[in-house]
């Protein structure tokens, strides 16, 4: 399968992405021809290959044609989100008659439904502008529709958010990953005065995908709105690479030079591996946290009442492994499974009956097969099973044993006997 690898150490902004693409190699006349589907003037790309801290890559922007610029009396040609910056000054379109109105996200509906871009894009790129749109909305209580852009309705903002598209189509629609998102710190200066990193708006989009968010100790704004929109919207995770074989490597350059890092997007084109094109699987999932210590002074009763008080408190599963301590005496590794809401509950049950002085404690994704209680008739009477499915096919089933030691009691047989006697009936 074909796979994109958003590598954003650096965050992410709309024209970061646009020159990660074209270094990837999307035609930039392409990308141009099909803009101009959308019948949209003002505008001019400047594509040039240039270096930031010694990395060599694409610097994408959009430059405002001088007539355009003079009508947009304050709108800063050069004061965009290229920079990492958000001016956060209003843009206006017009009418026939040289009337200037602010762009809201009915008029770019418009704009982009009436163009005769592909429905692909036209989906994607109006998804896009929801996710920011609703963003805003939620920031300064509008309804969605009535949402004025700021930077995001002005045509570079605009070239952007449909481009990314028009260059994923390009590419062939590949799958999209991404790593974590990493954000900067500091202010940013906006129509509302100065505001803090991250701001409402891209906090409000990545929250609302359930995006987790880092901050670094850049000084910058590193993700921008439009960077968070494009994440929230194609990226299918946010985690380290696995299972990429990288074909070809692109980059997005930035424009200001940052403190701790080249300020680039790189992006990764290649294939997913093998086991991570297989057919989706139907299991289930969820995140447990693991708690555990290591002890060498407990008694054994004093133990064994423990993991008999966690289980009945509502632990997932408790066990302990034999371990060597230091010095060489013999301990044991005692392991609690349970929810994450229940983490902080265990870890004091832990300290309060057992002799740690401290615990350890992290979580883990679980892939559980989907589970169902079935009943099965036997010479010796009715006995319930579990059976475990993946993709609708059984590929685990086993007697339950409460089932079989009541069946087992009534026929006055062994309880192995019952066990075969289930495991007999399930075969067929």
């Amino acid at each position: 399968m074909k796979t994109l690898y958003l590598d954003i150490f650096s965050g992410i902004s709309g024209d970061m992405f646009l020159g990660a693409m074209i270094d990837l190699g999307v035609d930039e006349k392409a990308l141009e021809a099909e803009l101009a589907k959308l019948n949209l003037d003002g505008y001019q790309l400047h594509v040039s290959r240039k270096t930031k801290a010694n990395i060599e890559g694409v610097k994408f922007d959009v430059h405002l044609l001088p007539a355009d610029s003079e009508r947009k009396g304050d709108r800063h040609e050069h004061s965009h989100e290229h920079s990492h910056e958000h001016s956060h000054s209003h843009s206006h379109s017009h009418d026939d008659d040289g009337h200037s109105h602010e762009r809201n996200f009915a008029d770019i509906q418009v704009l982009i439904t009436d163009s005769s871009l592909s429905d692909w894009v036209k989906e994607k790129s109006i998804a896009v502008f929801r996710r920011v749109a609703e963003a805003e909305g939620k920031v300064h209580g509008m309804p969605t529709e009535e949402v004025h852009f700021h930077e995001v309705g002005a045509v570079d903002s605009i070239v952007d958010i449909i481009g990314g598209c028009i260059a994923l189509e390009l590419l062939g629609k590949p799958r999209v990953l991404a790593a974590p998102v990493i954000e900067g710190t500091g202010w940013v200066n906006c129509a509302h005065g100065r505001f803090p990193v991250p701001t409402a708006a891209t906090l409000e989009i990545l929250g609302a995908r359930g995006v987790s968010v880092n901050q670094c100790d850049e000084p910058h704004e590193l993700v921008t709105p439009t960077g968070a929109a494009l994440l929230a919207e194609f990226a299918e995770s946010f985690a380290l690479m696995r299972g990429v074989i990288p074909e070809r490597i692109g980059y997005g350059l930035g424009t200001r030079d940052m403190n701790t890092r080249p300020n680039v997007l790189r992006s990764v084109l290649g294939q997913a591996e093998a086991a991570i094109e297989a057919k989706p699987l139907d299991w289930e999932r969820d995140t447990v946290t693991v708690i555990e210590t290591n002890l060498d002074d407990i008694n054994a009763e004093h133990l064994g009442y423990f993991i008999e008080t966690a289980l009945g408190a509502g632990a997932l599963d408790v066990f302990h492994t034999p371990i060597q301590m230091k010095k060489n005496r013999p301990g044991v590794l005692l392991t609690v499974l349970c929810a994450e809401a229940d983490a902080d509950r265990f870890s004091e049950l832990i300290l309060r009956e057992t002799t740690a002085l401290g615990i350890r404690r992290h979580a883990v994704d679980r892939r559980k097969l989907r589970r169902e209680v079935a009943t099965v008739e036997t010479s010796l009477g009715q006995v319930r099973v579990k059976l475990g499915r993946l993709n609708g096919e059984v590929v685990q089933a086993a007697p339950e044993y409460e089932s079989c030691r009541e069946v087992a009691a009534q026929a006055g047989v062994p309880l192995k006997e019952v066990y075969a006697a289930a495991q007999k009936a399930l075969e067929y």
